[in-house]
């Protein structure tokens, strides 16, 4: 019964069925048939204590049209923490309209249990709507406000609040979300919402547009017209600080409190009267979610240290690139965006050549170079020069005058804290950096491309937000050219500090997941990665599918790997940057758990062939004298979410994790130059001793010893 009803369950959680005869079956036809099954009534205890079933469950608490009293009554009696559980995975926290609230007042009376995970809602409701009550009043006072008045206001608070400390001196990073990301985060939101509610017209911006705009919120600033204009001015940005203010209360709320209590299993929160308070319960899972952080800064520099290589034995690092004056930002520019080809080419499987929305080729290197002059360009001449002036001047708005007087006064070019041009021109000032080879004096075409590629189109994107529809929405950082008709929009303070590696990761596996070559992608990984495991002297098998007449539909198999009568069968998955623990809880609940079901059908197969002798073990170059081998089976993953948990049996780990360990190059995360921990830049490779000393097969490479590398997760020892 037990194993019927996970199957079951993980159907129901699946989507599956999703046809009744020739007539798709709905979601809500799927919650009805499934939660009014008399079967459930039968289930004992223990099954809904399984993980399938308290998913399903909540399942349940996640959907309105269905109720099945009695059901969580019979739940909440012999099994409590299953209910609470599935109530929290469903995140009814934040939903608390839903008749589901209602099914637990109902069973509340006769369940203590019940009663006080209802009481710990309400106070959950109350600070929710406390926070949403004080958003919508933040925003009230600039409803009249177009999204350009607010891109000023966006762009005047970062001056005075995040560039100040933005070249300073830092420690090396350990991959925490930064005050910073906090306000760029709220930001977003802010302008999400304003994209919402604005008049179309104020989507496509004209001279006359930018004009007024500046005048009644940037000129007031610098040099006040009247007192009363100043003053009017003054309270607007009074206003915007405010409802930046809400913003991030109400979304730290949300990812601290509300996300913390529905999908965070290290801790335990109670009721003390009418205040939460939060136990940790599981302290080794709590930091767990702390290193995989660390784990993202130092890949961030592992890469950079690859790439670091690369330029160093490459032709263009004798070159000048650019104007003499700007050999070293570029240079920089250059390396950077080699890091984020070689982490896209080798991790995520993209080619030399992506497409944009609109389906036209670009070049992916010549894309990522784009955006990192852009990047280096707005460092040296926006906030490097202001910082400059801040530091002689002490006063912000006297730093960002002399920023804005400068560059007209030099060489007549916009320096106001958000820049705009037309799109062909915009076109012409890139084009210079799309020389190639084959286009000595740059590809205006090609130029085209890219700021296709970077561009977030406003008015498509109010379309998409008005009408709720389905769709993933770029943030400011995934695309920061912002198209109002014909005129572009950037943000120098966003575009000079952004990590511009995530930018084109998410860029192209988020909300690109669905391109053409997405398929493709996924294919090149798992060839990348076999090639990998074949330079270590593995036999490879690629895309191996179990006869159907013995095994059903099984599935595919990636990757199976033999070495020294050792069998690795791989599940690969990719998926992209993830910033929530419910994002990465959604992932491990739908896309790993059925990684770890897949796999285990596919390990059962590969065993009985294998025990069977015949053309597959002789493929693997395996002799079977003694049986079959030992076969382990592993899910692996671009992400680095949910590292080193298992999934029905099978661990989890990050693709960059084995590609390093099959490279031996642990040392790269160590900061080996010291680059990351403020030392100047210096373009050769580091000393290659100490990577022999961090050596990870100091007796030589096995594959037993590669398996007690990646259990021990020795890659990641200093982290």
């Amino acid at each position: 019964m037990h194993t019927a009803a996970e199957a079951t369950a993980s159907a129901y959680l699946d989507g599956k069925p999703k046809l009744r005869g020739k007539y798709k079956v709905t979601s809500a036809e799927r919650d009805a048939d499934f939660w009014s099954s008399p079967f459930l009534e039968e289930l004992p205890s223990e099954v809904w204590r399984s993980d399938l079933m308290v998913l399903a469950l909540a399942r349940y608490f996640a959907q309105e049209r269905t109720t099945n009293v009695n059901l969580l009554a019979r739940i909440a009696t012999d099994s409590p923490r299953v209910l609470s559980d599935a109530v929290r995975y469903s995140g009814l926290v934040l939903c608390q309209h839903s008749p589901r609230r209602t099914d637990l007042d109902q069973i509340a009376g006769v369940h203590p249990e019940v009663a006080e995970l209802s009481k710990m809602l309400d106070v959950f409701e109350w600070a929710h709507r406390e926070r949403l009550a004080a958003l919508e009043h933040a925003r009230s006072a600039l409803r009249v406000l177009t999204p350009f008045d607010l891109l000023i206001h966006a762009s005047l608070h970062a001056f005075e609040h995040i560039l100040p400390h933005s070249l300073a001196p830092s420690p090396r990073s350990d991959g925490a979300v930064s005050a910073d990301e906090v306000t760029w985060h709220a930001i977003n939101d802010i302008l999400l919402w304003k994209l919402a509610t604005a008049p179309e017209s104020t989507l496509k911006l004209h001279e006359a547009d930018i004009g007024r705009s500046l005048a009644e919120h940037l000129a007031p600033l610098l040099s006040p017209s009247s007192e009363a204009q100043s003053l009017v001015a003054h309270e607007m940005r009074a206003a915007f600080g405010a409802l930046l203010e809400a913003q991030i209360e109400l979304n730290e709320f949300v990812s601290r409190s509300a996300d913390a209590f529905s999908y965070d299993d290290s801790i335990r929160f109670f009721r003390n009267e009418a205040v939460l308070e939060i136990e940790e319960t599981d302290p080794v899972a709590r930091a767990a979610w702390s290193r995989d952080s660390r784990k993202l800064a130092r890949l961030h520099e592992y890469w950079f240290y690859r790439a670091l290589d690369e330029f160093a034995g490459s032709e263009i690092a004798t070159r000048t690139i650019g104007r003499p004056e700007n050999h070293e930002a570029n240079r920089l520019a250059y390396i950077r965006a080699m890091r984020t080809r070689l982490q896209l080419v080798e991790v995520y499987g993209v080619a030399d050549a992506v497409t944009t929305d609109a389906g036209d080729s670009v070049d992916l290197f010549q894309a990522l170079l784009s955006l990192e002059l852009m990047s280096a360009f707005f460092l040296r001449d926006f906030i490097g020069e202001y910082v400059k002036h801040l530091q002689e001047s002490a006063d912000w708005v006297t730093a960002l005058e002399k920023l804005i007087v400068g560059g007209l006064g030099q060489t007549l070019e916009n320096r106001l804290p958000l820049t705009w041009s037309d799109r062909e021109a915009k076109i012409s000032h890139i084009t210079g950096w799309t020389v190639s080879p084959q286009t000595p004096q740059g590809s205006p075409r090609m130029a085209a491309r890219i700021l296709d590629f970077w561009t977030s189109d406003w008015a498509s994107l109010a379309a998409q937000v008005r009408s709720s529809q389905a769709g993933l929405l770029p943030e400011l950082f995934e695309r920061p050219i912002l198209k109002f008709g014909q005129c572009l929009v950037q943000l120098p303070w966003l575009v000079g500090m952004q990590n511009n590696s995530t930018a084109a990761i998410n860029n192209l596996r988020r909300l690109g997941a669905r391109r053409g070559e997405a398929r493709e992608e996924t294919q090149r990984i798992e060839a990348r990665l076999g090639e990998a495991l074949e330079a270590r002297d593995f036999r490879v098998m690629r895309n191996w599918h179990p006869p159907i007449e013995t095994h059903g539909n099984a599935g595919e198999v990636d990757l199976i790997c033999a070495r020294d009568s050792i069998v690795l069968v791989i599940e690969v998955k990719s998926t992209f940057v993830r910033k929530s623990q419910r994002d990465a809880w959604l992932h491990a609940t739908t896309t790993l758990r059925r990684a770890g079901q897949q796999l285990q059908r596919k390990v059962a197969a590969v065993l009985e062939m294998l025990a069977q002798g015949g053309e597959l073990a002789n493929c693997l170059g395996l002799e079977l004298s003694g049986g079959a081998p030992p076969i382990h089976g592993w899910i692996v993953d671009t992400s680095i979410e949910q590292d080193h948990e298992r999934f029905s049996g099978f661990l989890k780990l990050s693709l960059e994790e084995l590609l390093i360990a099959l490279r031996d190059d642990r040392s790269l995360l160590r900061d080996p130059s010291g680059i990351f921990s403020g030392a100047d830049v210096e373009y050769t490779y580091p000393d290659t001793s100490a990577t022999s000393a961090l050596s990870l097969y100091p007796s030589g490479f096995t594959a037993e010893r590669l398996i007690a590398v990646i259990e021990a997760e020795a890659v990641w020892d200093s982290i």
